[in-house]
């Protein structure tokens, strides 16, 4: 496991920068087919196993009459094993969900039910924002551009960030003073108009 962890951090680092510019180029190329494109994967999907079904009954009809070669396809089949491994994670993830689910709807676990539900509702705030295929090439676009960016320009970030946490800091100081001194108008005029009558 933690070798696919290197692995993944060297291409998201751009250390194996061929795997990274593919990647990156597969993503652009597939949101403007299926985002811009207007495209659906349902459709394409289908077109290319059309395709490659047309092509290889040709070929095999075609090599039987010209006594040639059949295409050369391998027998295809899953192997219980595989099912079982897929099945025992399956299982594994589903079990973890509901009994989360569970823990949570019996008000066991406050801290699991606030990052569960702070979770959903960003994904709802995401998602009326935009469109499944977008949000994958954004998501791509910003895991393989952003740490890449920050580790080459580190120093130059950090120091913006600390001008500009410094100015937040600021403005807050501003606005605390501004809203206390509105807060006293605000009261002191209250009290006049309250001794008035």
């Amino acid at each position: 496991m933690d070798s696919i962890s290197v692995a993944v951090g060297d291409v998201v680092m751009w250390r194996r920068g061929d795997v990274s510019a593919a990647l990156l180029a597969a993503a652009v190329s597939a949101w403007l087919l299926f985002g811009a494109g207007g495209y659906t994967f349902l459709s394409l999907a289908s077109n290319v196993l059309l395709l490659l079904l047309t092509v290889l009954f040709l070929w095999a009809k075609a090599a039987r009459l010209l006594n040639r070669p059949e295409p050369p396809i391998p027998e295809m089949h899953v192997s219980q094993q595989v099912v079982n491994e897929l099945a025992a994670l399956l299982h594994s993830g589903l079990n973890t969900v509901f009994a989360a689910f569970h823990d949570i709807a019996l008000g066991k676990s406050s801290v699991l039910f606030y990052q569960v539900f702070l979770g959903l509702w960003i994904m709802s705030i995401i998602g009326s924002l935009t469109d499944f295929p977008t949000l994958c090439y954004t998501s791509i676009v910003a895991v393989l551009t952003i740490p890449a960016l920050y580790q080459r320009y580190e120093e130059c970030i950090d120091r913006y960030m600390r001008f500009a946490y410094m100015n937040l800091q600021m403005y807050e100081m501003v606005y605390e003073r501004f809203s206390a001194k509105c807060f006293h108008r605000a009261r002191d005029l209250v009290i006049e108009v309250l001794k008035e009558p």
